[in-house]
């Protein structure tokens, strides 16, 4: 049995070096002022788990408004480009357009860091 506070795997050195014999501070090494090393708490799970499951559960939200909406924007409307007119279904209109905001939006924001750095 183990007192409070005390690490069953630490054994006290001494003077010389001997476990159990704590009868003076130790010679080698460098010198310490009786400070142990911080030990490490206990892994929180709990914090982990309530992150994880509000994860998934966003996540599954996502997905369900996600099928809804390719459910509901399955007809075809004509898109027209500068040269050509095409038709599409709709859902896939907007996640082009989608995808082309956020590659704009990407590119701005590599210029903006690219002219910080430069400056």
């Amino acid at each position: 049995m183990t007192t409070p506070g005390s690490d069953p795997l630490r054994t006290p050195t001494g003077s010389t070096g001997t476990p159990g014999t704590t009868t003076g501070p130790a010679t080698a090494g460098p010198a310490t002022t009786g400070t142990t090393t911080p030990q490490r708490h206990p892994v929180r799970t709990a914090g982990r788990t309530a992150g994880r499951t509000l994860a998934l559960a966003l996540l599954l939200f996502v997905t369900v408004l996600l099928v809804l909406f390719v459910v509901y924007n399955t007809q075809t409307v004509e898109i027209s480009l500068v040269f050509v007119d095409v038709q599409a279904p709709l859902v896939l209109a907007l996640v082009i357009a989608a995808a082309l905001g956020g590659l704009l939006v990407g590119l701005a924001g590599l210029v903006l860091r690219a002219r910080r750095r430069s400056s």
